[in-house]
């Protein structure tokens, strides 16, 4: 039995395990946090959204044991042009149809009958794999790396500012994490330093125009309205009504070993509760021990990619593990000081945790880019230490021969 399931769930086993926990930690904290939400949408149906997780996340682990055992880590590379090309057409189109007025509400994603994808998840993954790339081929001089750096800037300039109109936060978490690749790529610092600068500017360009601005310029005012709540306070705490206050709440009402699963009252108040929030749930059902151990669950998936990476012989399959785990915990830190009031309100989901669907499919083909990588350096490892057979010609052949 051992032997069968190592056949097919191959690479880091301790990322395995890792995903499975937080498996398991979705579908208890899904069920409890969707209890409001049953009741509104589902006639009280509290099983339709734990089915639906627990149908979602098997489907992610299917993607992720087809692409470890499939798919050739050198394919990515292959696509990597085509991908990027692709995704920002598919954020062009969702901005069409949000103008044309066929999307309603921010215009993130695209309708598929009785299915939704957010076409910013799939440039995230294009774009990682994009810079992975260019960065591989781009490492022997000074001028290759300027090269690179204007390739990968040009791409994340497009990207960003396409998602910028809909989503800051996603936007932002693009940025920061094609930075870092660049940081680890041994890009110039003086190159990023004025990249970052430029980022900085962009955002105070905004808070400081987005009053002259039409309100139908993508979600300017929305960023405008964040950044003056998280440094004035918002209005509205004052009645204790935000998301931001529920989870305060809830953080400080789970305590050190929290409710017990399923106890969650704040769950039942707060809109994001299964989604951006998530994290103040299981602070309140867990307490703070639990939270601790999320934090360290991702934490592990961290150095576990930095393992990877040390162990692998290519560049591009290394860069491409940075980009991916970076923006997975990147991501995962944005919901947690979000819950904790540490950051700005923003709509990060935490990874493989948060009630999802297409958004976690996503997050599975990350995983299985990782894994894959993971699984290469294996085989790698294994025919270097394969003995090398030298035939010794036989005596009597010789002689006979002779």
């Amino acid at each position: 039995m051992n032997q069968t399931i190592a056949k097919y769930f191959k690479g880091d086993k301790v990322i395995w395990i890792v995903l499975m926990l937080l498996s398991l930690l979705s579908l208890l904290i899904v069920y409890s946090a969707t209890g409001a939400l049953a009741y509104r949408e589902k006639s009280g149906n509290t099983m339709y959204y734990l089915i639906r997780q627990l149908f979602t996340i098997g489907a992610g682990i299917g993607v992720i044991v087809f692409m470890v055992n499939v798919i050739p880590v050198k394919m990515y590379s292959m696509v990597a042009n085509l991908l990027l090309y692709g995704s920002i057409l598919l954020l062009l189109m969702a901005m069409a149809l949000k103008f044309a007025g066929v999307i309603r509400g921010t215009g993130r994603t695209i309708p598929l009958g009785p299915l939704s994808f957010q076409p910013a998840e799939v440039a995230k993954i294009a774009l990682i794999i994009f810079t992975a790339k260019v960065l591989s081929r781009k490492q022997k001089t000074t001028h290759d790396l300027k090269v690179a750096f204007l390739k990968i800037m040009t791409g994340t300039a497009v990207v960003c500012g396409i998602v910028l109109m809909s989503n800051f936060s996603t936007s932002a978490l693009i940025f920061i994490t094609i930075i870092t690749m660049m940081f680890v790529g041994r890009i110039p610092i003086r190159y990023m330093l004025l990249v970052f600068a430029a980022g900085v500017g962009l955002v105070v360009l905004i808070y400081f125009t987005a009053d002259l601005l039409p309100e139908k310029i993508g979600r300017i005012h929305t960023i405008k309205g964040r950044i003056e709540r998280f440094i004035h306070g918002d209005p509205n705490s004052e009645k204790g009504i935000t998301q931001a206050d529920y989870a305060k709440l809830a953080i400080y009402s789970g305590g050190i070993i929290g409710k017990g699963p399923g106890q969650s009252d704040v769950s039942n108040y707060m809109a994001a509760a299964y989604n951006d929030f998530i994290f103040s749930i299981i602070v309140e059902e867990y307490g703070l021990i639990g939270g601790i151990a999320v934090l360290f669950l991702y934490l592990v998936l961290f150095f576990r990619g930095i393992i990877i990476v040390r162990r692998s012989r290519r560049t591009f399959p290394a860069f491409v593990v940075i980009g991916l785990t970076v923006v997975l915990v990147y991501q995962a830190m944005i919901n947690m000081g979000v819950s904790s009031g540490v950051l700005p309100v923003t709509g990060q989901p935490l990874p493989w945790v948060s009630l999802g669907g297409t958004s976690l499919l996503f997050t599975a083909i990350a995983f299985g880019c990782i894994l894959s990588v993971s699984h290469l350096n294996q085989v790698d490892q294994e025919q270097q230490e394969q003995p090398v057979q030298v035939n010794i010609p036989d005596e009597d052949e010789e002689m006979k021969k002779q």
